[in-house]
């Protein structure tokens, strides 16, 4: 039987479906999970003939998305769920990343006392304003490339119930910018790997959902921030930016902050110093609870 006390790592899902669990994270001792989400699971169907290859671009730009009647709140109550299963074995650590950070705000909001502490890594985590998009339209996310990113659209969201990519496309230039914004410091292979990662549907409400921390539950559950230097998705302006927002609405339960000098998504070196960073800070964050 497992220790009663080694802390489960639950990687809540951020766009298009993406948990990835870190097996280095494992070998340090730690139990992880991600978590798979309706309309996301490999079972719903999104994964569909028309984006095999050869790709069926007609069929595949009209096909209804497994997503086109999943709601953000049942995406929400999933995760709650893995939390409730993985807390009855230890300590829970919840982590997001990007537009997971939303996401662990709102099961925070719903299980505080099920979650040791939460980590939002280069994360959206909305207080003072109320929505990841209120935030991608501030000043400070200017700079950010996400409108490089809508090249990947491969269909009108209105007729298929979804916002959905083609992450498979072997357009050069298309595949330069997706590399630029997500993968700064990458290889090709690395971008590939993480491109054919990410499911191709992604929910149409997600940005828009008021992911707002409750000061009373989520406010009260220690959390780190890992600061990517180098995001040209979440800019290092917009991401201080919430930790100020964050910590001034709890000013007894700052942010524990910490940099990576990396981009959106680590490459293979910056990853393993993630995965350091996570093993080495939690015992010490995890005893404010």
């Amino acid at each position: 039987m497992p220790s009663e006390n080694v802390t489960t790592f639950v990687f809540a899902a951020g766009a298009n479906g993406v948990s990835a669990v870190p097996n280095d994270l494992v070998l340090c001792g730690h139990r992880c999970v991600g978590v798979d989400l309706p309309g996301q699971r490999s079972t719903d169907g999104q994964y569909r003939l028309s984006y095999q290859a050869p790709q069926d671009l007609e069929a595949f730009a009209t096909e209804r998305s497994s997503l086109a009647d999943v709601s953000v709140a049942e995406q929400i109550d999933a995760t709650v769920e893995v939390v409730r299963r993985a807390a009855a074995h230890g300590p829970v650590v919840l982590v997001g990343a990007s537009i997971g950070g939303a996401a662990i705000s709102l099961v925070a909001n719903r299980v505080p006392e099920l979650i040791d502490l939460l980590v939002y890594d280069t994360a959206l985590c909305c207080t003072a304003l109320a929505t990841p998009n209120d935030y991608m339209a501030t000043p400070e996310a200017a700079s950010s490339q996400t409108q490089a990113l809508l090249g990947f659209l491969a269909a009108d969201p209105a007729l298929v119930g979804a916002l959905r990519f083609n992450w498979r496309t072997n357009d050069r230039d298309l595949l330069e910018a997706g590399k630029t914004a997500f993968l700064t410091d990458g290889t090709d292979a690395e971008l590939f790997a993480f491109l054919n990662a990410m499911a191709p549907d992604e929910l149409i409400a997600k940005s828009t959902t008021d992911s707002r921390g409750d000061v009373a539950t989520w406010g009260r559950i220690p959390r780190v921030y890992v600061r990517h230097l180098r995001d040209n998705i979440i800019p290092l302006a917009l991401q201080d930016r919430m930790i100020r927002e964050a910590d001034a609405a709890t000013p007894g339960n700052h942010f524990a902050v910490f940099d990576l000098d990396a981009g959106h998504v680590p490459n293979a070196a910056k990853m393993a110093e993630l995965i350091a960073l996570l093993d080495r800070c939690v015992p010490t964050l995890m005893s404010r609870r």
